[in-house]
């Protein structure tokens, strides 16, 4: 199939907080949508309260203006308190995710990495493997990603990337989606800084011989009715 007749694929994008959704996979995601994707993103909590009391700093706008720089369809904010999840049950988080997972009904999803310092990753991650669980037959990829400032600050250091997505081309719309984020953005050498997520990137791919790239675990791939694995 040629790209000026390839079927546009759904494509649902995980994250806790505001800017996570970009941090791992905005190159990613741009690529997407520049083939004709169609990209959904949902962030499970509003990730400003905490710090910022109750009048925040903007992040609602923040997220849709990113999202229109990557070229995000569709947001769902989920509103649960930043750094809170571990006061709800599982299924309190389980059930809205599955909802979006089955109006969606996407063929790939990205989600955030659960194993490193970040309680709300952990268990997002866990309320994600559920929500997308294997009967779900229209789901083809479940992909991890990193997070700058959290995943390299765990112990044990256990996320061990498989795949490789060069994201050359799209760089300069993930650090200008990062940039929307006026409160997240950090002061260079900070990882969450435009200089070190280019930096990130850079060392990523250089390790496969590209120029930029953005990494992922697979979490699943399943290949149905008789399809050839790629």
């Amino acid at each position: 199939m040629t790209a000026s007749n390839r079927k546009p694929r759904q494509v649902l994008v995980i994250a806790a907080h505001p800017d996570d959704e970009l941090l791992g996979c905005g190159g990613t995601v741009a690529l997407h949508a520049a083939n004709g994707d169609n990209v959904t993103s949902v962030i499970v909590c509003e990730g400003e309260s905490l710090r910022y009391g109750e009048d925040g700093v903007g992040q609602s706008d923040h997220i849709q203006v990113a999202a229109n720089t990557l070229g995000v369809q569709d947001v769902h904010t989920l509103k649960f308190p930043d750094q809170k999840l571990d006061t709800f049950t599982l299924t309190d988080i389980i059930t809205p995710l599955e909802k979006v997972v089955e109006e969606v009904q996407p063929q790939v999803v990205y989600t955030q990495y659960g194993g490193d310092i970040n309680r709300d990753h952990e268990i997002l991650f866990k309320a994600m493997l559920v929500a997308t669980r294997p009967m779900e037959e229209f789901i083809e990829a479940i992909y991890a990603f990193d997070t700058a400032s959290s995943t390299e600050w765990a112990y044990p250091r256990t996320f061990i990337p498989d795949t490789w997505v060069d994201i050359t081309s799209t760089l300069e719309q993930k650090l200008a989606a990062m940039a929307c984020y006026k409160s997240e953005v950090r002061p260079h050498p900070h990882p969450r800084s435009l200089e070190a997520l280019a930096h990130r990137s850079a060392a990523w791919g250089n390790q496969c011989c590209m120029e930029h790239a953005e990494v992922f675990m697979t979490i699943r791939r399943t290949i149905r009715n008789g399809q050839t694995p790629v």
